[in-house]
């Protein structure tokens, strides 16, 4: 079984292992369960498929179902849209190996631009495996300096998991560090010869005392909006509403806006931090006599 396969045999496994008889509405059955939540004739079933070819999809042997049969399986398995989006992923026909690696990520000048222009709010642009492309200075402040990192450490994932600043200072850290690996690992599915994505996984693998736990639950999300809280050593607690937007024209690159109520603490604070942290100008020089 090729690598692809075992995710997917692993990641159907950890989908019906969390689902129960009573919860998919199947009839009391007596008979002694090895495994939890269903069984493999049970999800096959509810799918309305052979418990051989769902046995065989399981295998990682039976390529390109059709859209009816990944269907069902959403229902059956009680899939999100992030987990839909997975299985899709996984079951499609692997794409060939690329022979040269992929071109870096480039952001164009006027998505710089409307960073600067949200100078009011912290806000980056993500690329493929939560490489931060560019931030503006709020976020700079709010998070890391990610242009004072060398190149290959301007992760978002990377800053979360390894960095012990972001534990003190990323509010429900846990939280958002374990729904940063299920990123990872959407990501992980359609990217499978991404060999960056597999160096950072091996490195927060071995770096990470959490990653392999939260790895191996094989949890996925696409991010789209919610709340992050931060404390900031110079402007204290900080709370925000975030949006995530893919980019017109480039969907490997992601827009990140953390929004605040207007007159909230949070907004002062942001201004205080705003001007505690901007550049001062360059004093004039006194014309010589």
């Amino acid at each position: 079984m090729n690598d692809r396969g075992r995710e997917l045999a692993d990641f159907l496994r950890t989908r019906r292992a969390r689902v129960t008889p009573d919860q998919a509405g199947l009839p009391e059955d007596r008979r002694a369960r090895r495994v939890p939540g269903l069984r493999r004739d049970e999800v096959a079933r509810l799918a309305g498929v052979s418990t051989e070819y769902y046995t065989r999809l399981e295998q990682g042997r039976a390529q390109n179902p059709s859209p009816e049969v990944v269907e069902s399986l959403t229902v059956a398995l009680r899939l999100d849209p992030s987990e839909r989006e997975h299985l899709t992923d996984l079951l499609a026909r692997p794409a060939p190996s690329r022979r040269t690696p992929a071109a870096p990520q480039r952001v164009r000048p006027g998505l710089h631009l409307m960073l600067q222009t949200l100078d009011h709010v912290p806000a980056f642009i993500l690329g493929r495996r939560t490489d931060v492309l560019a931030s503006n200075r709020l976020a700079r402040e709010v998070l890391t300096d990610f242009e004072a990192l060398p190149a290959p450490h301007r992760n978002l994932a990377r800053y979360y998991l390894l960095d012990p600043e972001a534990r003190a200072r990323v509010g429900d850290w846990e939280r958002v560090a374990a729904e940063t690996v299920a990123i990872l690992r959407l990501e992980a599915g359609r990217s499978t010869h991404d060999r960056r994505l597999a160096d950072l996984i091996g490195e927060l693998t071995v770096k990470s005392a959490e990653f392999a736990t939260w790895w191996n639950d094989h949890r996925v999300l696409r991010r789209t909006h919610g709340a992050k809280h931060y404390q900031h050593p110079v402007a204290g607690e900080l709370r925000f509403s975030y949006e995530s937007f893919q980019v017109p024209g480039d969907t490997e690159q992601t827009l990140c806006v953390y929004n605040v109520e207007p007159g909230s603490p949070t907004s002062r604070s942001l201004r205080l931090l705003a001007d505690w942290t901007a550049p001062q100008p360059a004093s004039a020089e006194r014309p010589s006599t």
